[in-house]
């Protein structure tokens, strides 16, 4: 992925109109472009490409924002009437995000002044119509805003839609880094690989624990050291994992697996990866704060075998940056029916992103039922409260299905003093039992990003970018409607996909 992304702001007109004109369609939309990265809202840069006139030069661009790995999206405007069969060569080889913005230089009208020479400047009213027309009829994916762009409204669009495409432009350039297979026998952690590629444009590849363990074993005394001076300095540490503590060895050896795996990962180019506790290998303990701490730093991960979720949140990491809050991996664990609302206390055995935490996290040692290894150090903490969505995706065979319900993370309504790992409580809308028997009925799964740093909408947009099925459960959603919408989701899907 790029490390300096940008999209570009493509102005629409026409030779008709004399080089006069002209020059004023270029002052005006470069003046556009100022005013949206003045505005300090967007978090990526407009810019501002020379006025289009014909439909070589619309190829062309479009072509070079293709193979620019540094333009993750478009953003066209009609300043005038650009009459639209110039468009149609370019648009038919668009392979990047295209939101269509339908503004205008002017606020208000000067309705004392307005001449023949003003319409004839300003007329994206309809230019922008005739616009819209070519895209329906080439049925190219693209978000339309309308609004100008002095509109805090109109700028927040923008800006949810340029993170959803930094999302595609991290997606579509991953690679991701299996450490053993799935767990056994479990079924939604399965999914077709060679469509995830097609779909997505993730590189999901299977590697030995021990291709691993080589590197964890190469990690010297230096490093190991300067991670435990970042760990004291960024955690609460338990006395007894402190240097002269009965169990330092065991903060040692965590460590140490840290930077081993930091540095596969960074050899290989992979920005996601996947553990499982039934194929360690020679590690010497099951990586908790080793996964914690890479995932705090933008990297995808999934449990046993997990790859589908860990693709998905280094995605959503990737929408969400730069924003408040953080994401995490998530699985649901077990309910609060009551008293009071009815929540949802979600962990996992170790992995869950400091990123969301309330306080200063705190690393412990405690005994894990599973893996067969020493006792793991993890990071401990409670999520921070606020507003989250929960992101599932599962494979259904003829396509991938996100699902997403939106909740409010709460604190626990007591402390969790013989809960040895981090964990969120949340309360999903509109109400636990509506929120449960639809994520079921979709099929979704029990491994999940939960994001305090992406919203429904910025979900919306990536899938439909995409052209990936999207169902949200949400304060409105009833029983009946979201059944409805999981059967006609399956015509439309099936049909659109062709014979």
């Amino acid at each position: 992925m790029s490390t300096n992304p940008t999209c570009w702001f493509l102005t629409g007109s026409q030779g008709l109109y004399g080089p006069e004109t002209l020059a004023q369609v270029e002052q005006q939309s470069r003046a556009l472009v100022d005013q949206l990265n003045d505005a300090g809202t967007l978090p990526l840069p407009m810019q501002w490409q020379p006025v289009l006139t014909d439909a070589a030069a619309i190829q062309r661009i479009i072509l070079a924002a293709n193979a620019d790995p540094d333009c993750v999206g478009l953003i066209a405007w009609m300043h005038t009437f650009s009459p639209a069969k110039m468009w149609i060569s370019g648009l038919a080889a668009l392979a990047t995000p295209f939101l269509h913005l339908h503004t205008q230089a002017n606020v208000g009208l000067p309705w004392a002044e307005i001449d023949m020479d003003f319409m004839n400047l300003n007329q994206a009213a309809h230019g922008d119509r005739e616009f819209g027309f070519i895209t329906a009829r080439l049925g190219v994916r693209r978000t339309i805003v309308a609004g100008h762009v002095s509109d805090p409204t109109t700028q927040a669009r923008i800006a949810g839609w340029q993170r959803a495409a930094r999302g595609i432009a991290a997606v579509r350039s991953l690679k991701l880094a299996r450490f053993g297979d799935n767990m056994r026998n479990v079924a939604v952690t399965e999914g077709d690989k060679v469509e995830a590629e097609l779909r997505f444009g993730v590189s999901v590849n299977t590697y030995g624990v021990n291709d691993l363990v080589e590197h964890v074993e190469a990690a010297g005394p230096s490093e190991v050291d300067e991670l435990i001076e970042q760990y004291a300095a960024a955690y609460d540490i338990a006395p007894e994992l402190q240097p002269g503590g009965d169990r330092h060895q065991s903060l040692r050896d965590g460590a140490q697996i840290e930077a081993g795996l930091r540095s596969f990962l960074t050899d290989g180019g992979f920005g996601a990866f996947t553990t499982n506790f039934e194929d360690l290998g020679g590690l010497r303990q099951l990586p908790g704060l080793a996964v914690q701490r890479l995932m705090a730093d933008g990297y995808g991960f999934g449990g046993e075998g997990d790859w589908k979720t860990s693709v998905m949140l280094h995605t959503v990491k990737a929408i969400g940056a730069g924003a408040p809050g953080g994401t995490s991996f998530m699985e649901d664990y077990t309910y609060h029916l009551g008293p009071g609302t009815p929540k949802i206390l979600g962990a996992h055995m170790l992995e869950v992103c400091p990123s969301i935490a309330a306080d200063r996290p705190r690393i412990e040692v405690h005994p894990l039922g599973i893996g067969n290894r020493d006792d793991p150090v993890r990071l401990v903490f409670d999520a921070a409260p606020g507003p989250a969505t929960i992101l599932g995706i599962c494979d259904l065979g003829d396509r991938f299905r996100l699902v997403v319900n939106e909740v409010t993370v709460v604190p626990p309504d007591e402390p969790l003093p013989k809960l040895p790992v981090a964990r969120a409580v949340w309360e999903p809308h509109p109400d636990l039992a509506t929120s449960a028997e639809s994520w079921i009925a979709a099929g979704a799964p029990h491994h999940t990003v939960l994001s305090t740093a992406v919203d429904t909408d910025q979900l919306i947009e990536f899938a439909n970018q995409l052209g990936i099925e999207l169902l949200v459960i949400d304060g409105s959603t009833t029983r009946r409607d979201f059944a409805d919408r999981i059967r006609w989701n399956q015509a439309y899907y099936r049909l659109a996909q062709g014979l």
